[in-house]
């Protein structure tokens, strides 16, 4: 138990690196205090331009990356036996499931950073880490349904919001796997509440779109 407590903490550590920040502050720039104030790769694109917005998504994907592949380096059968037998014991593939949990730990360091006294970003890029680590065809998949929905609203937060509510649909078209299933409705749960204030916007009519005419 003390060895997934680490894990659990590591990953909650490596999500909270604000990617988006750094590169800002290497710039000059305060990036909570531009824009829609975000610290993803959207507002950093806003704010200083393609390349910080790409060393930003680079960087916040590779977070979620990270974290799954570090957990399949330290996890041990123990740590998998641990949950399949006091958590759910009716997993027929704890391992996925568990690298799945760290992976959302990761997504909750970056939206709640320990370095930004629990402030963050939306999840989507580290989000995206997590799903390139546990199932690449279904990464593929959905960012390919967001640069669709982009190109055809122009808004980023729609983009993400459709991309990761099917999410849970795709997982079950290209994996098959309950466990996968599972993460993949928890992150789209996530991006829900994530966006719960560009959602009112995009009702409203307000919401700005990624590149203002």
């Amino acid at each position: 138990m003390d060895n997934l407590f680490i894990i659990f903490v590591l990953s909650f550590l490596i999500g909270s690196i604000p990617t988006g920040v750094i590169i800002a502050k290497i710039k000059g720039v305060d990036l909570r205090k531009v824009g829609s104030g975000n610290i993803g790769a959207t507002n950093v694109l806003r704010a200083m331009g393609k390349e910080a917005a790409i060393l930003t998504l680079l960087g916040d994907m590779g977070k979620g990356i990270f974290a799954v592949y570090l957990a399949r380096v330290l996890m041990t059968s123990t740590d998998y036996q641990i949950l399949n037998t006091f958590l759910i014991p009716y997993l027929t593939q704890p391992r996925q499931f568990l690298e799945g949990i760290v992976g959302i730990i990761a997504i909750l360091g970056h939206n709640y950073s320990l370095f930004l006294k629990f402030k963050g970003g939306k999840g989507v890029a580290t989000s995206l880490g997590v799903l390139f680590a546990l199932s690449p065809q279904a990464a593929l998949i959905t960012i390919t349904i967001w640069l669709f929905t982009l190109a055809r609203s122009g808004y980023s937060s729609l983009s993400s919001l459709v991309s990761f509510g099917v999410l849970p649909l795709v997982i079950f078209i290209v994996d098959r796997s309950n466990e996968k299933i599972l993460i993949a409705f928890a992150i789209a749960i996530l991006i829900i509440i994530r966006h719960i204030s560009n959602i009112k916007r995009l009702v409203a009519g307000t919401e700005n779109k990624v590149f203002k005419k």
